[in-house]
């Protein structure tokens, strides 16, 4: 990582994304580093657009110059069928949140499982983990369900309003863990009643989204609760965990630690996460 760009263009695709931290902490790290480095949202609701838009905004994006883009709800799996490569991890996960413009081509790159695995070693890396609930089997679901595997939880339990979807992910997930550790959820009291922990990966609890993935009256003080959504830092879920006397790992460091690989992706440079982590705990909201 030693050759510096002398100029950085990146922006963020998503649904309800004016809230994000990402521009900010992208460009205070590019300034750090004394590099010309803009951001920019791409807001598929402000723009009065869906996931369909995808091909002509990457196509814009390439024109204009763009070194990359994040992706994130709801594109990060519809935007893989566009993209000319894959790295070994986006290709496993099954999910895209980093696009890197490189000589015509577009490459992609899944940083959100590295994003939670910090989080996660972070603040819970003593937690129980034989029996874990998931809500959720997008594209972030299927980043972090890779990450709790691959740091030791024996069984996790599957939950989506598409039960396809969870299909498909477990089917993902025992092919590349020691089968099955993976199960699709259809008992939802039962299996957090016996659970260790709990991670949601649904956008339910964001600004845009208020609210519960899971009734109020599932959670019980001995689970431990996991949140991706860091726009409210404090989701409704986090907050009631909280109350009960949970211990909580909120989306912070995915937010954080994400962001500083996808940095890293489209500078070439070594980005400093703790700066970045300090940065986006400035901020305010």
């Amino acid at each position: 990582m030693t050759t510096q760009a002398p100029s950085i263009l990146a922006g963020l695709i998503g649904a309800g994304i004016q809230a994000s931290r990402t521009p900010a902490m992208h460009e205070h790290e590019g300034d750090a580093l004394g590099v010309r480095y803009i951001y920019r949202l791409i807001d598929l609701d402000q723009l009065q657009l869906d996931s369909s838009a995808l091909p002509d905004l990457l196509v814009a994006a390439e024109r204009m110059g763009f070194t990359g883009l994040n992706v994130t709800f709801p594109c990060k799996q519809a935007i893989i069928p566009l993209l000319d490569e894959l790295s070994d991890e986006a290709r496993g996960i099954g999910a895209v949140n980093t696009v890197v413009f490189n000589k015509g081509k577009r490459i992609g790159h899944n940083t959100d499982c590295l994003g939670f695995l910090e989080g996660y070693r972070r603040g819970l890396s003593d937690a129980r983990r034989r029996q874990v609930v998931q809500m959720g089997a997008g594209g972030a679901g299927a980043a972090v369900a890779h990450a709790l595997l691959s740091e030791g939880v024996e069984q996790l339990i599957i939950f989506d309003v598409e039960p396809e979807r969870a299909q498909a992910l477990v089917a993902n997930l025992n092919q590349h863990f020691s089968s099955p550790c993976a199960h699709v959820g259809s008992d939802l009291a039962g299996a957090l009643a016996s659970a260790d922990g709990l991670v949601n990966t649904t956008p339910m609890g964001m600004d845009k989204l208020p609210g519960m993935p899971i009734p109020k009256a599932l959670l019980r003080p001995a689970l431990w609760v996991a949140e991706i959504v860091y726009f409210p830092l404090e989701t409704e879920l986090l907050r009631e965990a909280r109350a009960i006397g949970c211990r909580t790992l909120d989306g912070s460091n995915m937010a954080v630690f994400q962001a500083v690989k996808a940095f890293e992706l489209f500078s070439g440079l070594e980005a400093d996460a703790q700066r970045m982590l300090n940065h986006f705990h400035s901020m305010n909201g």
